[in-house]
């Protein structure tokens, strides 16, 4: 549900960085403090296990756990590798948190809306009545001593598209670690950013935020040290219908695209978290920014008000 857009920065000499395509998306890491061909390989195993992941827990491939799942769970439970099964322990906990703001069940919803696709479109009402009566948290049941899951209606399914890059990103991160790196950053399709340590100057990894109006100008510019940053904004990819454009960022409560909010941004220590708490935020809108703090977090976020872009909070 994250667009390839908001985060931007240079990186400092000396940095060695390597990147993959996984996730529909490039991910890429920098780092710096030892040997460059130790780094180097130190990073290419940290991206195969984005790689690993991508097979897991893609919507898109039909062979993943989680497409297993989908085509399965709405007739019987269904056992899940240990890692894959916490990763949606943690999900359904992020739901229930934010009122299912941040929802795992979205994914009938997307493809009523044409957003699994690249044209998008209007569904019928039924259609939409139909995806919102499968969609929704609560329809999933989780099994912990048996490690399975099953689907209260058919039809529900899961789309992590909200925070499998951030665990993707947590994941490889903690790879660098067992490889003793302790000077990283790893970002995947520039919506979610982990930093692991400092550049080289002994300073924080800083990231900058594009301004959602305006490419050329910085909102932010976010110092991270071992802490990650994630952004949901509507505006990167969208359709046009009428007089209206119909961002890719939908409601889970309502079932409707997001209409207010340019740009969403939290961080936190961990980048799953960050990845679906920023989806929450722009859905949740500004008086969620209060509510952060309960989850170790902070947020900003960038509003239209009066023809002007208006920021609240703070990263």
């Amino acid at each position: 549900m994250h667009n390839d857009y908001p985060l931007t920065g240079a990186l400092p000499l000396g940095v060695v960085t390597i990147a993959c395509r996984a996730m529909a998306t490039r991910f890429e890491i920098a780092l710096w403090g030892g040997e460059p061909g130790y780094l180097r390989a130190s990073a290419e195993e940290a991206l195969r296990e984005v790689e690993r992941l991508d097979a897991q827990l893609s919507l898109f491939r039909p062979d993943s756990d989680i497409a297993d799942l989908n085509a399965r769970a709405g007739r019987k439970p269904v056992r899940l590798e240990p890692r894959v099964y916490r990763l949606l322990e943690r999900a359904v906990a992020l739901a229930e948190a934010t009122g299912g703001a941040f929802d795992p069940t979205v994914a009938p919803l997307m493809r009523a809306w044409g957003m699994h696709g690249a044209a998008g479109r209007i569904p019928l009402p039924e259609e939409l009545a139909e995806a919102r009566e499968v969609s929704g948290w609560r329809n999933l049941a989780l099994d912990p001593d048996q490690r399975t899951v099953a689907f209260a209606r058919e039809g529900c399914a899961l789309d992590l598209g909200a925070i499998g890059k951030g665990h993707a990103i947590d994941q490889a991160a903690e790879v660098l670690r067992e490889h003793g790196i302790v000077n990283a950053l790893i970002h995947g399709g520039t919506s979610t950013v982990f930093a692991l340590g400092t550049q080289p100057s002994g300073e924080p990894w800083r990231v900058a935020l594009r301004h959602p109006a305006a490419d050329d100008e910085v909102a932010a510019a976010v110092p991270l040290r071992d802490d990650s940053l994630s952004v949901s904004a509507p505006h990167g990819k969208y359709f046009a219908a009428g007089d209206r454009d119909y961002g890719h960022v939908i409601d889970p409560r309502s079932g409707e695209p997001l209409r207010a909010g340019l740009l969403a941004a939290v961080v936190c220590a961990s980048a799953t978290d960050s990845d679906a708490l920023s989806t929450a935020l722009l859905v949740l809108g500004e008086p969620f920014l209060a509510r952060l703090g309960a989850f170790g977090a902070r947020g900003l976020m960038l509003l239209a008000e009066d023809g002007a872009v208006a920021v609240r909070g703070d990263v």
